[in-house]
């Protein structure tokens, strides 16, 4: 697993930041999903927008899971555009990235201001 603070994850915050600073607060979410998606490209990173995932459970697939935005086909990023993030955004998220086997996600919600929280799926021990 790549390390915490990785180049390319300082790009995608980054990039949600320049988002958020041209855009201010107030838009729905597909907004900044789309604003995203053409700051990455601008930046030379390749992301895809409502990418279907499985979802698996015990070698089996049991759903399909809607990534908000999937970045280099390594980045899950989820999407909000609320007041604050709660602890159940980054439970989903956690969730989505076990159920779908991915190991890195960044939750990044374009509220008021910018927030983001990393995380990661741990191998079982």
């Amino acid at each position: 697993m790549e390390a915490i603070d990785d180049p390319l994850t300082r790009l995608i915050i980054a990039s949600a930041y320049q988002v958020h600073n041209e855009l201010g607060s107030g838009f729905l979410e597909k907004v900044y999903e789309r604003a995203l998606l053409v700051e990455l490209s601008a930046r030379g990173i390749s992301a895809e927008t409502q990418v279907i995932t499985d979802v698996w459970y015990r070698d089996h697939v049991v759903g399909t899971y809607c990534i908000d935005l999937l970045v280099e086909e390594k980045v899950v990023c989820e999407l909000k555009a609320v007041e604050s993030l709660s602890r159940q955004h980054q439970v989903q998220l956690v969730n989505y990235l076990a159920a779908t086997r991915m190991d890195l996600g960044l939750l990044i919600n374009f509220g008021r201001s910018v927030e983001v929280r990393r995380k990661y799926r741990l191998p079982k021990q």
